[in-house]
């Protein structure tokens, strides 16, 4: 596919998860998605007021976490946090994947909650962090599958905060465990041009990213 502008920052999330940002950087922030035409700007649920004082009513989704970013929380917590992001005003909400339950083979119990969480979503979507930093290949390949059957929107490859970020071994992986049942989103140090494109080769369909501008800007 030729991307322009337009149609590479229409697959971008544009992301502000940094703990210390300020209700005015996420307001700009999601000035900056709206200029550009992004499919959502993606901030901690502190900062989604703010988020919606600039993005109700348009095109560009409000997009919020929850169980961020470690996925270590019970499956209550889990709950309140997407329906209150969703009560809010949030179009999208991503958690992370309780990976604990995966290391100890118990996958089944990690469905469990995304299915609740899919529940609690509603009209949004959800989207589950694997955080493929840690996880064998084998165990990637369960999750999406997993995730099929829960009844997610998206699998996503990292939160930012774990040992490493996106790549396009994960992504393929993911994307052909998927195989066009579920949409993937890579994350987590896309800095250049070159890797969301090498990434969206490999079969994401949405980029999480704080440096949109100089993506956009190289192309």
């Amino acid at each position: 596919m030729k991307w322009n502008r337009s149609s590479l920052a229409g697959r971008i999330d544009h992301t502000l998860l940094k703990p210390q940002a300020t209700d005015e950087e996420v307001k700009r922030l999601c000035r900056e998605a709206l200029e550009w035409g992004c499919a959502s700007a993606c901030v901690n649920p502190a900062r989604l007021p703010a988020a919606l004082e600039v993005l109700r009513g348009s095109g560009v989704k409000a997009c919020s976490v929850a169980a961020f970013p470690l996925g270590a929380s019970d499956l209550e917590t889990r709950l309140f946090e997407t329906r209150r992001a969703v009560e809010m005003g949030a179009g999208e909400v991503d958690t992370v994947i309780d990976l604990g339950l995966v290391k100890a083979g118990r996958i089944e119990e990690a469905e469990a909650q995304v299915k609740a969480q899919v529940e609690a979503a509603g009209p949004a979507a959800l989207k589950v962090i694997l955080e493929t930093g840690l996880l064998e290949k084998e165990e990637i390949a369960a999750l999406v599958e997993a995730c099929v059957r829960a009844g997610a929107a998206f699998v996503k490859t990292s939160t930012g905060f774990g040992p490493r970020g996106a790549s396009v071994e994960d992504v393929r992986i993911m994307a052909e465990a998927a195989a066009g049942r579920i949409r993937v989103k890579a994350a987590g140090g896309i800095r250049t041009l070159d890797q969301a494109l090498a990434l969206l080769e490999a079969g994401a369909e949405r980029l999480g990213t704080s440096g949109t501008r100089g993506i956009l800007e190289a192309l």
